[in-house]
C-alpha cells in the first residue's frame, strides 16, 4: 500500500515570499505540471522537496504519489482510513486525504505534479543535511505500528539526542517524537557545527526563531520558520 513521497505540502498566503526564503537558504526550485489550477511550486535541496501551494487547504501534509489510486482505495479502507478529502473520478486529478491517529495530515495523488529533481542529493542547503520529517505523536508506540501498516519500518532511536521511533522507507523516513518535545510537523536537518550554520543563513538574511522543540536542546539547535510557517529544526550530528 506505500506510495512514493512525493513532497511536504504547505499552504502559503505569498507564493513569492516563501519562495524567496528557501532560495535564500539554498534550496533550489523545479519544473512543475499543470495538475493544479492555482498558484504552485516546488523546492529542493535535492533530499526533501516542498510543495507551495497558493490555495486554501488543509497544511501541511505528507504527500505520496500511487498509481493506478481508484484501485487500491479498498487497502486505506481496510486499514481504517476515514478520508478528509475523497476527490476521484475518471475525468479529475485523483487526490484522497486523511490525518493519522495524532493528526497529522497524509495524501496520496496518482501521478507526479513536477519534474525529478536534477539537484544531486549530495549537494546540502545551509540548513544542512535533511534527515526526517519530524511528526507528533500522541502514542509514539502505537503510532509507529500505525506507520508500518503503510510500509514503513520502525525503529527505535531511544539513546539519539531527540530520542524517537524513526520509521523508515525507501523514499522518505518520518520521525514520530512525542507531543511534549515536537509539537508540530517539522523538516529535520544536520550539521556538524550549528553555530556555524546559524551564522550562514543570518549572513543570507535570515534569522533563527527564538523557539526551539523540548527536545532540541538550545545549546545544539535552531529553528527557522519559512513566511507559510513551515519549521525547520537544525541540530547537530547524532
Amino acid at each position: 500500500m506505500q506510495g512514493r513521497f512525493l513532497e511536504f505540502s504547505v499552504a502559503v498566503a505569498d507564493i513569492r515570499a516563501s519562495l524567496d526564503f528557501y532560495a535564500k537558504l539554498g534550496f533550489s526550485p523545479t519544473d512543475v505540471g499543470d495538475a493544479w489550477r492555482h498558484p504552485y511550486a516546488v523546492v529542493t535541496d535535492g533530499r526533501i522537496c516542498i510543495g507551495l501551494h497558493q490555495h486554501a487547504a488543509h497544511s501541511p501534509a505528507l504527500t505520496f504519489v500511487k498509481a493506478d489510486l481508484l484501485k487500491h482505495l479498498h487497502l486505506f479502507e481496510r486499514a481504517g482510513v476515514d478520508f478528509e478529502v475523497r476527490h476521484l473520478g475518471g475525468d479529475v486529478f485523483n487526490e484522497v486525504a486523511w490525518r493519522d491517529p495524532s493528526g497529522n495530515l497524509l495524501r496520496y495523488v496518482e501521478a507526479r505534479t513536477f519534474s525529478p529533481a536534477k539537484r544531486p542529493a549530495t549537494e546540502n542547503s545551509l540548513c544542512g543535511y535533511f534527515s526526517q520529517i519530524a511528526l507528533p505523536a500522541r502514542d509514539v508506540e502505537a503510532a509507529s505500528i500505525y506507520w508500518e501498516q503503510f510500509g514503513f519500518v520502525g525503529m527505535v532511536e531511544a539513546d539519539a539526542p531527540m530520542p524517537h521511533v524513526c520509521c523508515m522507507s525507501d523514499t522518505i523516513d518520518v520521525g514520530l517524537y512525542d507531543l511534549r518535545h515536537m509539537r508540530r510537523p517539522t523538516l529535520r536537518f544536520e550539521c556538524a557545527d550549528v553555530e556555524a550554520a546559524t551564522a550562514r543563513i543570518a549572513a543570507a538574511g535570515i534569522a533563527p526563531a527564538i523557539e526551539v522543540p523540548a527536545a532540541g536542546g538550545a545549546a545544539a539547535s535552531a529553528l527557522l520558520v519559512a513566511p507559510e510557517g513551515t519549521a525547520l529544526l537544525i541540530s547537530a550530528d547524532a
